[in-house]
């Protein structure tokens, strides 16, 4: 298989998730983003696809990267941590992208919508090809595994 024949998947996160390990355990985990990313690094070549990850809390910064994996990306798996809830921005971003992608979520926001009702919305969803929420790192490794059925 040439470079040219490897998917390449795009890892998206969004606000916060820089703190990941010194953020609520309850909600995240005990990991760090940087242990997250080598992981799903791991996976992706288990499964013969190429990510490059990026994280920011700046949504300027974020929706020029999104805009420039336009054409470059096969796919992406994308947590937009709270601007899930509300940032239309980051939708029309997705929205223009081109490629599929899976919406994930570290923490169950669906248990969290009960004392937090703002969990409930998601302007990403109904453009993912599914949510995933509630599964930890996990919850990456199964969007790679979507994201395979999909590109294959």
């Amino acid at each position: 298989m040439s470079a040219q024949d490897v998917p390449r998947i795009a890892v998206l996160h969004g606000p916060n998730l820089g703190m990941l390990g010194r953020r609520s355990s309850q909600h995240y985990g005990q990991f760090s983003l940087f242990e997250l990313e080598r992981q799903v690094h791991a996976w992706a070549a288990e499964r013969g696809m190429r990510v490059g990850c990026f994280q920011s809390d700046h949504e300027g910064a974020f929706l020029e990267h999104v805009h420039g994996l336009s054409g470059i990306v096969d796919g992406a798996i994308v947590n937009p941590g709270a601007w899930t809830h509300y940032q239309w921005s980051i939708r029309d971003a997705l929205e223009a992208l081109g490629a599929p992608f899976i919406e994930v979520h570290i923490s169950d926001v669906e248990a969290r919508a009960a004392l937090e009702p703002h969990r409930r919305i998601s302007v990403v969803r109904d453009l993912a090809l599914t949510a995933i929420w509630g599964r930890g790192l996990e919850g990456y490794r199964d969007a790679l595994d979507v994201l395979a059925k999909e590109l294959a």
